[in-house]
């Protein structure tokens, strides 16, 4: 299949339009039609039967065309003579993250027509650029040093074609959502030595990223996890270079599960979620070694014996009522409490450190972004002792500003902190709000993403408030993430209105004029399935 941006027929979008409406039908082709005849510009949703119905805004001011056929199976190409369209107005910056399987493990692009046809309803909208997850396991996959960048080539192409700007996140990790697993040689790796993998108490192994206590050790075929890194990042610039500071304007570094600087203290056992405060990932033999230097070096060698040993499950309903994590008296406001979530929590930072150096030395010679991510852990955040920051490695305590070591880690590598959770309220916004104050306390730039994906106004309005306040400290912010539910009806037209109140707070829908009618397009047709939210 192909798409191309040309200069007739198929598909025309008039100078202004204030909505036009697309559909996902249950056979996953994408219909665009025009609003002009209706009644209700705000709503007005075509008849489809039994399609799915989802809304486009646009804020072109001169018409464009687009073109589907099928004449390449894998591949969607955008014409360089793509219209006219705004730019962004200067204000926070918005990218909208693509969907995580957007590259499929036989690297090509999952839904091409589909994406490419997404990507100009955000051009035509006026978001700045998109976030695209890039995988470890996809480029590197088959051998060490064997990389593979075919599939990111394609669609950071079409990304430059439309003008748009790219956000590259740099996935160290595997994604069961986006349907890819770490290395295949790594896996191979860790069959005959789990140690290289994070393990808890009980030795269960977390296989989704690598332990950060086998950084430094030669554990992947006579190479450390950081020398691989660092080998990736020097083949990820040489081959994507003429697209560095053009269309690639920022690179996400990947420091953990999920990309983010944590422990895998929360994850799924058994196939099921674990609702408590998480458990401690202490104790594969690289981090036990560590442990234990670490203890013997500080004089009380019994203490780097192995984790907390009465720090609750995973599943432990009521992790502040005995034990460990207990609101007085409890083992973490001991000195044998403050020894371990001293070196646990340090541990940790000294990962980021590491890598985030790596980044930086390796893409210092462009003018681009690095940025790292940090979680956002509100549960039991108003207790004392917040025992879900805690296994995650923040060693942040109503005593002790866990975050500030962090973010000066950041400083210090001149790297952006990438934050999570600016859709969430009640003990979650307290959180962000703390971590946004220590951002400018300690001059480190702010790049926002949303948890959740929601057509409520409640989300919407929080993100606003976050970002339009007067102490917003944001300077990107990376909506997540393009899939079936964001085109759809209940929640795109949510998504324009908030877009708009960023770039032009006091522009409305209403205030926008329509002129001249839309041509119903051709089906594009060729997606397998509906795009997956994240």
């Amino acid at each position: 299949m192909e798409i191309s941006v040309i200069g007739s027929s198929q598909v025309n979008v008039g100078r202004i339009i204030d909505v036009g409406y697309c559909s996902f039908s249950r056979n996953s082709n994408i219909k665009l039609f025009n609003s002009r005849n209706c009644n209700n510009s705000k709503a007005c949703i075509s008849n489809l039967g039994r399609n799915q119905t989802l809304v486009c805004p646009s804020r072109s001011t001169v018409g464009f065309c687009l073109k589907a056929s099928a004449s390449a199976q894998n591949q969607a190409v955008v014409s360089e003579t793509a219209s006219n369209i705004t730019e962004p107005i200067e204000s926070t910056k918005l990218y909208v993250g693509l969907p995580l399987d957007t590259i499929s493990k036989s690297n090509k692009i999952n839904h091409a027509r589909a994406i490419a046809a997404g990507l100009k309803a955000l051009k035509l909208l006026g978001v700045e650029g998109v976030e695209l997850p890039l995988y470890w396991g996809i480029v590197e996959n088959e051998a060490m040093g064997e990389y593979n960048w075919t599939g990111y080539l394609a669609i950071i192409e079409i990304v430059r074609k439309l003008g748009l700007k790219l956000h590259l996140s740099v996935c160290f990790h595997a994604s069961e959502e986006a349907k890819v697993s770490l290395p295949q040689w790594v896996s191979r790796i860790g069959e005959s030595e789990p140690s290289i993998y994070f393990t808890d108490r009980s030795g269960g192994h977390y296989k989704d990223c690598l332990s950060l206590g086998a950084d430094d050790v030669p554990v992947l075929d006579g190479k450390t996890p950081l020398e691989v890194y660092g080998s990736f990042f020097e083949n990820l610039k040489s081959s994507l270079s003429p697209f560095m500071g053009s269309t690639i304007t920022g690179l996400s570094i990947g420091l953990g599960p999920n990309g983010e600087l944590r422990y895998p203290s929360h994850h799924q056992v058994n196939g099921n979620t674990q609702t408590g405060a998480g458990e401690f990932q202490c104790y594969d033999k690289n981090m036990l070694t560590n442990l234990k230097n670490h203890s013997e070096k500080n004089g009380n060698p019994l203490w780097g014996l192995g984790g907390p040993h009465d720090a609750p499950l995973y599943n432990d309903q009521s992790p502040l009522s005995n034990g460990f994590f207990t609101e007085n008296g409890g083992s973490w406001e001991t000195p044998y409490g403050d020894f371990f979530l001293s070196w646990y929590s340090n541990e940790l930072i000294h990962h980021g450190d590491r890598v985030l150096s790596l980044a930086t030395s390796a893409f210092k010679d462009f003018p681009i972004t690095i940025s790292g991510k940090i979680p956002i852990l509100p549960s039991w955040h108003k207790s004392r002792s917040h025992p879900s920051e805690l296994t995650a490695g923040v060693y942040n305590t109503v005593n002790r500003d866990g975050y500030g070591p962090v973010l000066e880690m950041f400083s210090r590598n001149s790297c952006r902190v990438v934050l999570p959770g600016m859709d969430l309220s009640d003990e979650a916004e307290t959180l962000v709000v703390g971590i946004t104050d220590s951002c400018k306390r300690t001059g480190v730039v702010v790049t926002g993403e949303n948890s959740l994906v929601s057509g409520s106004s409640v989300g919407f309005e929080q993100m606003n408030k976050n970002l339009l306040g007067e102490d917003a400290a944001v300077d990107l912010f990376v909506y997540q993430r393009m899939g079936a539910y964001f085109f759809s009806p209940e929640h795109f037209p949510a998504f324009a209105q908030f877009f708009r109140g960023l770039s032009q707070p006091t522009l409305s829908l209403d205030d926008l004029p329509m002129e001249e009618d839309c041509e119903n397009a051709e089906s594009l047709c060729g997606m397998n399935r509906y795009l997956q939210t994240a």
